[in-house]
């Protein structure tokens, strides 16, 4: 099956579970409040509808654009725009004939859905799965910088150990490139010295210029001999597959990064290079290329490999139920900690970070392109907090729109007029096609030119 194919299904099967779950958080408490609920639907349905069927005073469909879902709310301006029911007096079971109070638990009830759904699936994963990783002060000889230019605008080299991101160690490897984004300052110690720098404000854009080198640190790792193509001049030199560099002529090398340096010394030239074969060294005669190879593929050894000859370690974490559940709600609150930090350096101009925003291309790039449950499971979790944060922003035609009104009329004792909520919704709905657009015009752009 195609990979693209596998992401389209994998990001409409997480799009449509959070989408229906969100509008279960206001579908369930309007029912218990005694409200009408009119409609209930998977996507909107403009003119038509994919299915539907109507059950009690509820109409269940599923629309044909799948920008969404809503239920509509008898009594309620929304994205219906129904103003002529709004005309008529008030009935004892419409929306805004209800308290203030249970019409506010009917706006958060979709938002809450969505972040306790993903503090259930994060509790979920901890206790099927645990955690494995590399702890970020497990690399003995600090980290790789596989892209010299973006190095070189965070001001970190490769061998750098990294020791804080603004003063908190950063315990997980994979997660230091999100630190980083959201940071302002990063702890490094070079040659036994301790040094900190301020990570530039644009930054961000510096990782979107080119984002096949967004992942422009890795740990380090020896060179291996992997596949050796029949064209290459050390074809019949004596190399095998899963041998070891350890020196090339008179250089020791420990790490792929390594030879790559020392091998430009010998560009075009015949040397030798020393491997380690089952716990054994020999010396092999080679011919290094012009561009400084020796035509061989990069081999790999496993992370296993890696811990067992010292390179690093692993870390492991198993959870039982109970303990898998403060760690799902720690990852959580974390996820939304990290996202709401993205979206401050987003609404920020001097970091470039609004050139990242994507529409539905780019969150079907987050789910991968093979099936892998745990990946999809972990991709859905992260959308749903996502979800559940842009729906409570204070923007009319949104959850948080309506609370603002809601917060603004239990405070004060008025409520806003209809008028004005109709004028508040089409204003809101005016600014997410915008932003509609606008996400998903960066998509089409890095499309065609990138």
């Amino acid at each position: 099956m195609s990979p693209i194919l596998i992401k389209t299904i994998q990001f409409f099967l997480s799009l449509s579970l959070l989408i229906v779950l969100h509008e279960l958080g206001h579908f369930i408490p309007a029912k218990l409040f005694g409200t009408r609920v009119e409609k209930f639907y998977l996507f909107f349905d403009i003119k038509y509808s994919l299915f539907k069927k109507k059950i009690g005073e509820t109409v269940y469909g599923i629309g044909w654009l799948p920008l969404g879902g809503y239920v509509k709310i008898a009594g309620m301006i929304d994205e219906s725009m129904d103003v002529e029911q709004m005309s008529q007096p008030p009935k004892p079971w419409e929306f805004r004939s209800k308290p203030a109070w249970q019409r506010l638990i009917i706006m958060l009830g979709g938002v809450t859905v969505n972040f306790i759904l993903a503090v259930i699936i994060y509790i979920g994963m901890a206790y099927a799965y645990g955690d494995q990783f590399i702890p970020t002060n497990s690399l003995r000889d600090g980290v790789w910088v596989t892209e010299k230019n973006i190095g070189d605008k965070l001001g970190i080299e490769t061998g750098d150990k990294i020791l804080a991101i603004d003063g908190e160690y950063v315990e997980n490897f994979n997660g230091l490139l999100g630190e980083i984004i959201n940071g302002n300052s990063i702890t490094i110690e070079r040659e036994g010295n301790v040094i900190e720098k301020e990570i530039p404000v644009d930054f961000i854009a510096t990782l979107l210029e080119d984002e096949d080198k967004i992942r422009f640190l890795s740990p380090r790792f020896p060179f291996v001999v992997g596949n050796i193509p029949e064209a290459s001049a050390n074809k019949d030199s004596g190399l095998q597959v899963n041998d070891m560099v350890v020196s090339i002529g008179e250089n020791p090398v420990t790490y792929f990064d390594e030879a790559r340096e020392v091998l430009k010394n010998y560009a075009n030239q015949k040397t030798t290079i020393t491997v380690e074969r089952e716990g054994f060294r020999k010396t092999i005669p080679v011919v290094i290329s012009d561009s400084a190879t020796i035509g061989v593929n990069l081999g790999a050894m496993t992370f296993d490999q890696l811990e067992e000859k010292g390179y690093l370690k692993l870390e492991t974490k198993k959870y039982s139920f109970t303990e898998s559940i403060p760690a799902g709600i720690d990852k959580g609150v974390t996820t939304l900690t990290s996202y709401v930090k993205q979206l401050k350096k987003i609404f920020n101009p001097e970091t470039g970070a609004y050139k990242g925003v994507g529409g539905f291309a780019a969150i079907g790039g987050l789910f991968p392109d093979s099936w892998n449950w745990p990946a999809f499971w972990n991709t859905t979790a992260l959308i749903s907090i996502i979800l559940a944060f842009m729906n409570i922003l204070p923007i009319p035609a949104l959850d948080g729109g309506h609370v603002v009104f809601l917060l603004y009329e239990m405070v004060t004792g008025r409520k806003p007029s209809d008028k004005f909520l109709e004028y508040a919704q089409m204003i809101g709905f005016f600014l997410l096609i915008a932003l509609l657009l606008f996400a998903n015009g960066n998509d089409i752009y890095k499309w065609l030119f990138k």
